[in-house]
């Protein structure tokens, strides 16, 4: 039996950061095979869009941060040596493009392998489904809706997680800081669509200082770069801002050093 809305009846935590929780009654459908994944969100709260409530369950901020490419590579070294209860002190994240993790043989279809994977590195963000400006409103509030789900899940299977925050043009500040809490560490990332581009940068500040408006991070994670005027300003409000240097720099600058 497939239950496609399941509720959790403890709902104070989501109810303290902010999430407007609704409540459903189940619906069961004899014989339907759950190809949207409703399993992941069993036992969550639901926001007003229903976007599922994603709990921070990292209790420490990652030494590093490297991308699903990168994890995925790690584990097959591991693996090819024997090793196979190895432990990586990383965080992954997956700001990279969709297709190199999202599709037919991606986290979101092959979810318990990649969950066999992360469960050798200290934890995740959660996933980066894309929200373009250009997209349908439906795919950018599915997208919205996938990482937290995806997140939730990943924590009720013993994952540390901290959630990324991903914004699009105005229209998505009515739902994209859902389900996140409040007063909390989050994540963003600025490589791609990030700052660094003039024709981002306003659209990106804009939805950075919503989201410190709406959520209040305690502190923020930028995977790229996190200098500019706008990360200057949080420091100044007390924010802590952590940057974690892209794989593009990485190579960038060891190319740089062979020169």
């Amino acid at each position: 039996m497939l239950n496609l809305s399941i509720h959790s009846s403890s709902m104070t935590d989501a109810q303290e950061c902010g999430t407007m929780v609704s409540e459903k009654a189940p619906a069961v459908r004899p014989g339907c095979k759950d190809i949207w994944n409703a399993f992941m969100v069993e036992g969550a709260a639901f926001g007003k869009h229903d976007i599922p409530f994603c709990p921070t369950t990292a209790v420490s901020l990652p030494k590093q941060m490297i991308t699903w490419e990168e994890a995925k590579l790690l584990h097959k070294k591991h693996l090819s040596k024997g090793e196979y209860d190895y432990h990586e002190d990383a965080f992954v994240n997956w700001y990279l493009d969709d297709y190199k993790f999202d599709g037919v043989r991606g986290i979101w279809n092959e979810y318990d392998q990649a969950l066999k994977i992360l469960r050798h590195f200290s934890g995740a963000i959660t996933p980066d489904f894309s929200t373009y400006q250009d997209f349908p409103e439906a795919i950018k509030v599915y997208a919205t809706y996938r990482m937290r789900a995806y997140g939730y899940w990943l924590g009720k299977n013993g994952i540390p997680i901290i959630n990324n925050v991903r914004w699009g043009t105005e229209e998505t500040y009515n739902y994209c800081f859902e389900g996140i809490p409040t007063n909390s560490v989050v994540a963003v990332g600025t490589v791609g669509g990030g700052p660094r581009k003039l024709v981002n940068r306003n659209r990106f500040e804009h939805g950075l200082f919503r989201m410190v408006e709406v959520l209040k991070p305690h502190t923020i994670l930028v995977y790229g770069s996190g200098n500019g005027d706008c990360f200057d300003a949080l420091r100044k409000r007390g924010i802590t801002i952590v940057s974690f240097q892209s794989r593009t720099a990485k190579v960038y600058e060891g190319r740089k050093h062979h020169e």
